[in-house]
């Protein structure tokens, strides 16, 4: 069948790609590189004329809190009114574990109300909440900096590959429509400032982790669950110890 992948091109998108073009699909990347722009609606229709399935997982240029609700709100809307035009059957969209629990930040107060215009719209979709990915650690890592030390708080952590966070889109978006979500998360469970240590360490970065209770994740508190399922979850297959970019010098 046609699946159009909004973020195509980017890291998971193109994952996404590879995984549902090795099944057979006919599936297409849709960016502003490949002429659709979400935002103004460009080249959505064109698109998305005999799309079955719809996989969104772009991202907001910008992460201040203003900008990144109006990405998410803007490009949605648009999204799911062309969609709906083209008859689109299914519409499935990447977001993240815990986005719906305090503590609050700008960008998961973005990506909930990204999920309230997928639920209100009339068209069946699934929605995947993962966990962070193994490819963010270096830029996780050099936020929570500070002085040349890297400031983790110790709660849980349970970070998956972007393969693996792939395949589970790939499989959603094959499946009949949830109507709900499903949670995803890699297949080990740290303490996250003994994650970073050890990543870090792999890496040969010499900067010293340091578990702090008071340190914020991009801006924000964080609790002990705030960033892993709290029930069931469908878990990835790779472990960062074996995970090939783990010993790539940190972005």
């Amino acid at each position: 069948m046609k699946i159009v992948v909004i973020g195509g091109t980017g890291l998971i998108g193109s994952k996404v790609i590879a995984n549902l073009t090795a099944q057979g699909h006919e599936a297409v990347p849709a960016s502003p590189n490949t002429g659709v722009d979400t935002l103004t609606g460009e080249g959505l229709a064109d698109v998305l004329t005999g799309a079955s399935t719809v996989i969104d997982v772009s991202n907001s240029p910008s992460f201040e809190d203003e900008a990144v609700l109006n990405f998410f709100e803007t490009s949605t809307g648009n999204l799911l009114a062309a969609e709906e035009k083209a008859g689109v059957g299914h519409h499935v969209a990447l977001s993240i574990v815990g986005v719906e629990r305090p503590p609050e930040r700008g960008y998961f107060r973005a990506k909930v109300a990204q999920e309230a215009l997928i639920e209100k719209s009339p068209i069946p979709y699934s929605i995947v909440h993962a966990t962070q990915f193994f490819e963010f650690t270096g830029a996780i890592a050099d936020e929570a900096t500070k002085d040349g030390t890297v400031r983790i708080a110790p709660v849980f952590y349970q970070p998956m590959a972007g393969d693996d966070v792939a395949e589970q889109v790939a499989r959603v978006a094959t499946a009949s429509p949830l109507n709900g979500r499903v949670e995803v998360a890699g297949p080990d469970r740290y303490r996250m400032d003994e994650f970073f240590r050890e990543a870090l360490a792999i890496r040969n970065d010499p900067r010293e982790v340091i578990a702090d209770p008071d340190a914020h994740y991009f801006g924000a508190p964080v609790e002990e669950h705030s960033l892993v399922p709290l029930g069931d979850a469908t878990l990835g297959k790779v472990h960062y110890n074996t995970w090939p970019g783990r010993l790539q010098a940190p972005k």
